[in-house]
């Protein structure tokens, strides 16, 4: 795809990661944020919608504090309350300084896996877009409960997002942005580790996010929660319902003004034709999943071919669920097929493991649907 018809977009989603903010020094680096400032506001003044994901209230906190350390997960919400307001300010003071009024959004996980706060979500962001706002948007730290989850394993939850590409990727897919700009620390992807390889060749243009594609990624970055696979995966998210996706060196100066100047900076990741529907997005992507349905090789075959789930494909049941839960479909070695809404709960499901879906009646003792899983509430991952 030719740069030009690449940069060519309406809606605009800018992420800026934690390795950004600061400078080689660790602190927080003002002329950087304040360059990205300028860069969005020339946007916005030329009739483009513009929505920013920002890391950095934690180390904003952090530097407040004169801290060393942020280790424990309670010193680390505590540095993300003190550091938010600050990092708010910042942004509000810079844009004010060129007539443009910035709104303050932090988010949880539910705000997207419980589709009624989902749904006033999207109204909320969308006339903020109508007023020509700019939406600053932060994972809510402060309140966030998936670390404390993960920590003390209460629950084998799978989080619609535990970090900042994700949530940039959902905000993206359920805003129906033209394309997403993730600006890290590193120039794009490349086709080997470049910290570790020398001769490692950035690559400008990825059709498709394949399994190949994520083996080029590599882990976590120093002081970050994401790495280049949480980039890849967002990108392949976004890629899913028709959007574009550049992953570019956030510390090249005036980065945002040179990529919608056409130069050429970064890797982009090519808009698939699937377009799935807003629902199936949700379903697949924006909910937060704790059971899981297991199924054997018949129904996993089916459910590629995109049929229904039907109980008599069903081998298991993991964890517990209600009517309506969004759920995960595994197959027999725990590779995840799909997700979609359950039309039985899990003591029921447990009871129809195997069973003809002509026998349901007479195994439950009622029968609200022959199949599980209706094919138009499941999204194939």
């Amino acid at each position: 795809m030719e740069r030009s018809d690449f940069i060519n977009a309406k809606r605009i989603v800018i992420k800026v990661g934690t390795n950004v903010l600061r400078g080689d020094d660790g602190q927080i680096a003002l002329p950087r944020i304040y360059s990205f400032i300028e860069d969005i506001s020339q946007l916005v003044k030329a009739g483009k919608e513009v929505i920013f994901i920002t890391s950095g209230a934690v180390g904003f906190g952090k530097k407040r504090l004169n801290l060393e350390s942020t280790a424990g997960m309670a010193l680390k919400q505590a540095c993300a309350a003190i550091g938010q307001s600050k990092l708010m300010s910042v942004y509000e003071s810079g844009f004010d300084e060129y007539g443009i009024i910035a709104a303050q959004i932090l988010l949880t996980e539910d705000d997207f896996s419980i589709r009624s706060r989902y749904l006033s979500l999207r109204i909320t962001l969308n006339k903020l877009l109508e007023m020509k706002a700019i939406p600053i948007i932060n994972q809510n730290d402060t309140v966030s409960t998936i670390e404390l989850l993960e920590t003390t394993n209460e629950k084998k939850e799978i989080a619609c997002f535990s970090d900042n590409d994700k949530l940039s990727a959902l905000v993206a897919s359920e805003l129906d942005a033209d394309l997403l700009i993730i600006l890290s620390d590193i120039e794009g992807l490349y086709d080997s580790n470049p910290k570790l390889n020398q001769s490692a060749k950035l690559i400008r243009e990825v059709d498709e996010v394949t399994d190949d594609v994520l083996a080029l990624a590599s882990g976590v970055s120093d002081g970050g929660r994401g790495g280049m696979r949480t980039k890849l995966e967002a990108a392949k998210l976004v890629n899913r319902f028709g959007g574009k996706v550049l992953i570019a060196n956030g510390k090249i100066p005036f980065v945002i003004n040179k990529i919608f100047s056409g130069e050429e900076i970064g890797t982009m990741f090519l808009p698939s034709k699937e377009m799935l529907s807003g629902r199936k997005r949700w379903i697949g992507y924006a909910t937060n999943i704790i059971g899981k349905i297991v199924v054997n090789s018949g129904a996993k075959e089916a459910l590629l071919q995109g049929k229904s789930l039907l109980p008599i494909g069903v081998v298991g049941v993991v964890e517990d669920f209600k009517k309506g839960d969004v759920i995960s479909i595994i197959d027999e070695e725990n590779k995840e097929i799909a997700r979609g809404i359950v039309n039985y709960d899990s003591i029921s499901c447990r009871k129809l493991v195997g069973c003809h879906s002509d026998n349901i009646a007479e195994v439950l003792g009622f029968k609200n649907y022959d199949e599980i899983i209706v094919r138009d509430n499941i999204t194939l991952l």
